[in-house]
């Protein structure tokens, strides 16, 4: 028997109640353990706050959405005397191992910890897909499943309007989300942060369109998508504690440009914190229920240092280094196909 941390950091999504669920679950009624999790990320690490989690206090959270801990962009490493702080609350809380569960930022400082020899198995999670090591990250499809049907509504709009509708989904450094959503909602125009884009070139695909007798068009962009001539648009200024510039808005200029350029009325829609919202589909209640059950295996094991991953349909333990070496970008041939259905 041990006692065993969690905590959820960075931005939150579909399926993080599930990861603690299964520890909790797996870890009290297999194992023995005691599960103790701390409130706001590495924010309650840095302050001492923690909530004991229990079978009974966490029945019932499968299909919520967001997270029960509550979660924050904290780097503790920005802190003064952060690292000491960290290790103090755990060694104060008496903590054998700790499961955190975010993403690069959060699985960034886990493996800094790790090297500092505090006993770590991390949970990868990224709305964006975009995490190494893992062939999926759980709030992905549900954030996907969002992106779609909202752009199933904008069709008819569009369409009775023949307008040009700009709509704008997340990802930061990958285009993941809008290459599914686009796909699976029949966007005319994909744009992701993987392939800069030619303004001109876009317009081009409207206008093919139009002189087919299609009268209207959607082009979904990523946030981070960048234009061939310029750096990432944003309607935001600075930046978080890891450093990231806080994106959105390039569905502003997007719209701007192409009803300039091409002469046709065009509309913009920013999705936003919606993609985050909401209960997780059955795949992402699966796959955190999976990724908390292995975590918690994982650190009973003593197998630490590591996260879990999905590797086709199997969930398996690699190394924290797998996912954050560097980003997994778009797969060039999947953006080939969605690329078929262009203008």
């Amino acid at each position: 028997m041990g006692r065993i941390g969690v905590l959820t950091g960075g931005g939150d999504c579909p399926g993080l109640n599930a990861v603690i669920r299964g520890v909790v679950r797996k870890g009290v009624n297999a194992h023995g353990h005691e599960i103790v999790g701390f409130r706001y990320g590495w924010a309650g690490l840095l302050a001492n706050e923690a909530t004991p989690l229990t079978v009974e206090s966490t029945s019932g959270i499968l299909p919520r959405g967001g997270t029960i801990l509550g979660t924050s962009r904290t780097n503790p490493y920005k802190e003064d005397g952060g690292s000491e702080r960290v290790r103090e609350t755990l060694e104060a809380r008496g903590i054998d191992v700790l499961i955190p569960i975010g993403g690069e930022d959060t699985l960034g400082v886990a493996r800094r910890l790790s090297d500092d020899g505090v006993p770590v198995v991390g949970v990868p999670k990224t709305i964006d897909n975009d995490l190494a090591g893992t062939d999926f990250t759980f709030g992905f499809q549900t954030a996907v499943q969002i992106a779609t049907d909202a752009i199933d509504r904008l069709h008819t709009t569009a369409e009775s309007h023949n307008r040009v509708i700009v709509v704008e989904v997340m990802g930061r450094h990958a285009g993941w989300i809008a290459a599914y959503a686009g796909m699976a909602g029949g966007a005319d125009v994909i744009l992701v942060p993987e392939r800069p884009f030619d303004i001109e070139q876009v317009c081009d695909h409207v206008r093919r369109r139009h002189a087919r007798g299609r009268t209207f068009s959607i082009v979904v962009v990523s946030e981070g998508a960048i234009p061939m001539d310029g750096d990432v648009w944003s309607q935001h200024a600075g930046t978080d504690a890891f450093g990231h510039q806080r994106l959105g808005g390039i569905a502003v200029q997007l719209e701007q440009e192409i009803e300039r350029r091409t002469g046709f009325e065009s509309r913009m829609t920013i999705l936003g914190h919606v993609q985050r919202g909401g209960s997780p589909l059955a795949y992402d209640r699966v796959l955190g229920t999976r990724f908390g059950v292995a975590a918690v295996d994982a650190a009973t094991a003593g197998d630490f240092g590591k996260m879990v991953a999905l590797r086709g349909t199997e969930i398996e333990v690699v190394p924290l280094s797998a996912a954050l070496d560097e980003p997994k970008l778009l797969d060039p041939a999947f953006f080939e196909t969605a690329e078929v259905f262009f203008g």
